[in-house]
């Protein structure tokens, strides 16, 4: 691989992932404290990205995939995205907002697809040179949440002005990226094709059935996570708590150098059993956790990101990637990533604002009273309850290997 390309991809991976950083973690701060959004219309604003990961494997395989050169969609999608950054900035009342930022993130959650396939389309030996590429994406998330933390704005509008600004410059440089043409150009592609139901003959295993009910139900808790942990730390009086959430991010990158050390030695159940365990324990360290001589429950909840994602997703990846025949790999990755990010974390989006909601107890001028230690004690729970139904049903035979692209 050429310099120039992998700075190309590189740079269009930092952009993207900067774009998503901007607002994903500091977003329900601004909209609980500054707008004063109920806990349950937090959960849907973020609800809107699981529905947008739902819409956006049939918009990238019924129409990028197949009309226009991906360089350009991606250019559209963020010039277009950005304007609606603009208008979501200044939306104070919640169907507004709600419908703008359903609208954004139709408009941005096919984009990472794009990006991934640009990648791949335009490297020699995409499973050894990705991962360099892919990994700029991490660092560009991390430097957007320092950004917005640093400047003070987790609980301002301005975060998605700095979304904003991000994609037009994502927008513009995406004219000038590798032309890569519509890879399907004049395929008859359904429906069934781009979700992956033809992976759905895998459920009549037992054991691929338990797991992708637990991979369903455990990212419930997830959801958890991504909505409420930044209003819980600057509701406790965190300062920069942004800043400090991206521990997570690096601990998911150390994780993830690390795993095929213990993939080897623990095998697949004991991975996401591990995932599962370090999930409950996040919240019940947050339920517990305070800014005095506790302090430390907090940042190691922060630090177990890395052993909960990784441990869990890749594995999951990984063992997809074995009990898929070579034609369905690629739609039962789809389904899973359907189920998941879609499915699994719509639902837990809504329960979350639910479970906020429940645990409000009462206004103190303008600030919110919660009860956080019940709140991350429900996600602890679930988590928990995930756990148990997992150990006692998943009982996989077959062995289950690493591939080579992880290894690396």
């Amino acid at each position: 691989m050429n310099q120039k390309l992998r700075l190309q991809l590189s740079s269009m991976m930092f952009l993207e992932y900067f774009v998503w950083g901007a607002w994903y973690v500091t977003m329900g701060t601004y909209l609980s404290q500054t707008l004063q959004f109920s806990g349950v219309e937090v959960g849907l604003a973020y609800g809107a990205v699981s529905i947008a990961a739902m819409v956006s494997p049939v918009f990238v395989g019924m129409v990028a995939d197949r009309f226009f050169p991906t360089e350009r969609i991606l250019a559209f999608l963020h010039l277009f995205g950005a304007v609606v950054f603009v208008l979501i900035a200044n939306a104070d009342e919640f169907s507004w907002f709600y419908i703008l930022f359903q609208l954004y993130a139709i408009c941005f959650m096919p984009t990472v697809a794009l990006t991934n396939s640009i990648s791949f389309r335009n490297l020699d030996n995409p499973d050894t040179q990705f991962p360099g590429i892919r990994v700029l994406g991490t660092i560009g998330f991390i430097v957007a949440v320092n950004v917005v933390s640093f400047s003070g704005w987790e609980a301002s509008k301005n975060m998605f002005y700095v979304g904003a600004a991000c994609s037009v410059i994502l927008g513009i440089y995406s004219l000038v990226l590798p032309h890569t043409p519509p890879k399907d150009k004049g395929a008859k592609v359904t429906i069934s094709d781009v979700l992956g139901l033809k992976s759905l003959s895998l459920l009549k295993e037992r054991s691929f059935l338990v797991f992708f009910i637990s991979s369903i139900l455990i990212c419930i808790p997830l959801s958890f996570y991504y909505a409420w942990a930044n209003p819980f730390l600057n509701e406790l009086g965190m300062e920069n708590a942004g800043s400090k959430m991206t521990l997570g991010q690096i601990s998911e990158t150390v994780f993830l150098i690390v795993m095929p050390f213990f993939f080897r030695r623990l095998g697949v159940k004991m991975m996401l059993v591990v995932a599962m365990v370090s999930w409950a324990l996040r919240y019940v360290l947050f339920a517990y956790g305070d800014l005095g001589p506790t302090v430390w429950m907090l940042y190691l909840g922060i630090l177990l990101h890395g052993i909960c994602y990784d441990f869990f997703f890749v594995t999951g990846q990984i063992y997809v990637d074995n009990k898929a025949g070579e034609k369905i790999k690629a739609a039962a990755q789809g389904l899973i990533t359907f189920a998941t990010y879609g499915v699994g974390m719509f639902i837990g989006s809504y329960i979350s604002g639910e479970i906020v909601e429940m645990y409000t107890l009462s206004e103190a001028g303008d600030a919110l009273q919660r009860s956080w230690e019940s709140i991350w004690l429900v996600p602890a729970a679930l988590s928990a309850a995930v756990l148990v139904l997992f150990v006692i049903f998943f009982n996989e035979k077959k062995k289950v290997n690493m591939p080579e692209e992880v290894n690396a």
